[in-house]
């Protein structure tokens, strides 16, 4: 089994949950129609992107089309809750939608959420990232990790195992992030409490790890030293880190990690639905995604190399995704990875 291959059978999560709209079928995608891009003047983008890497997309794509790109950013869960409402409400904004939540996603497109569109460089990321209709293309790749201040905790006595995270040498040195806030930990959480179950997590918290929001503030307890270790985080914050000139060094664990895509779909029926095109078309072009590795982020076209010092996604060890199960397990997911840590 590909060991990030996307369902395509209709699931739902728990991000989804809220009922939707009735949505019209779209009819299948043409070509981009530039100068209509261009009269359209804008496109609002909601993303779980790190910031400073989605903004220099952006600004790489408005440099070259005179668009204005306006941004939504928040983590992945937020991005969706709020997409969601808007759709409930009837008050749609996004035109275009990244989400690092592959169930939601494909549960959306299964209700006509999106419109299928197959841009210029489809067929150079890995089979399993696409929706074979372009409702859903990756744009990049999110490597589950462990790492950590190598001036506080030696790279040689770093964990290089999920069970190592539970050694009490480790006690009081441990950070995660919370399901409840970003869809990337929510995907780990439903998989680690499937394979290894809840009794993994109880033996955490025994460990003392601090439970924070999302990426950013991980990586941050772990610059400043309160929390030197990030237990199951996304390796792109590291790697930006450690560009930045900081002691961080990544170990993927060597009894298997997770690779979860960020897809980004056109929204069926936006306000600038041609500028909405062109801007998915630049996301995969390989301009655009020869800038993630900058950030330290895993593009998703295979012709893209990994961020420096990073090795290939396909010499990772990766346990495969059951999304299906994720989607029907994620209310029960937060609610009980809220009651272990008492959040």
């Amino acid at each position: 089994m590909n060991p990030y291959q996307i369902s395509r059978r209709s699931v739902l999560s728990g991000a989804a949950a809220l009922a939707l709209p009735g949505f019209v079928r779209p009819a299948a995608a043409g070509t981009v129609d530039l100068e209509a891009a261009k009269r359209e003047g804008k496109v609002l983008l909601y993303t779980s992107a790190p910031i400073a890497a989605a903004q220099k997309v952006a600004n790489a794509f408005q440099k070259k089309y005179g668009i204005t790109v306006e941004l939504f950013r928040s983590g992945g869960t937020q991005v969706l809750r709020r997409f969601m409402m808007e759709q409930q409400a009837g008050n749609q904004s996004a035109d275009v939608l990244v989400s690092s939540d592959p169930a939601a996603v494909i549960n959306l497109s299964s209700k006509g959420a999106f419109v299928p569109f197959k841009p210029d460089g489809f067929d150079t990321v890995p089979a399993g990232l696409n929706d074979p209709e372009g409702r859903y293309v990756a744009q990049r790749v999110s490597i589950i990790s462990i790492y950590g201040r190598t001036d506080l905790v030696p790279a040689s006595d770093m964990p290089k195992t999920w069970d190592d995270l539970l050694n009490p040498r480790f006690k009081g040195k441990l950070v995660m992030t919370n399901p409840s806030f970003t869809s990337l930990q929510l995907g780990v959480v439903a998989m680690m409490s499937k394979l290894r179950g809840w009794d993994f997590y109880e033996k955490l918290n025994r460990n003392d790890v601090v439970v924070v929001q999302g990426n950013e503030q991980a990586l941050n307890m772990v610059k400043t030293g309160e929390r030197p270790i990030a237990a199951g985080t996304d390796s792109q914050y590291a790697n930006a880190a450690r560009m930045a000139g900081h002691k961080i060094a990544t170990v993927f664990p060597a009894d298997g990690t997770f690779a979860i895509p960020a897809t980004t779909s056109v929204v069926q029926g936006s306000s600038n639905p041609n500028a909405a095109k062109l801007l998915a078309e630049f996301t995969l072009s390989l301009e655009a995604e020869q800038l993630w590795p900058q950030s330290g982020i895993y593009a998703a076209r295979s012709d893209v190399d990994p961020p420096a010092g990073s090795p290939r996604i396909s010499d990772i060890k990766l346990i495969p995704m059951d999304y299906d199960h994720i989607a029907s397990v994620s209310a029960q997911v937060k609610r009980k990875f809220s009651e272990i840590f008492s959040l």
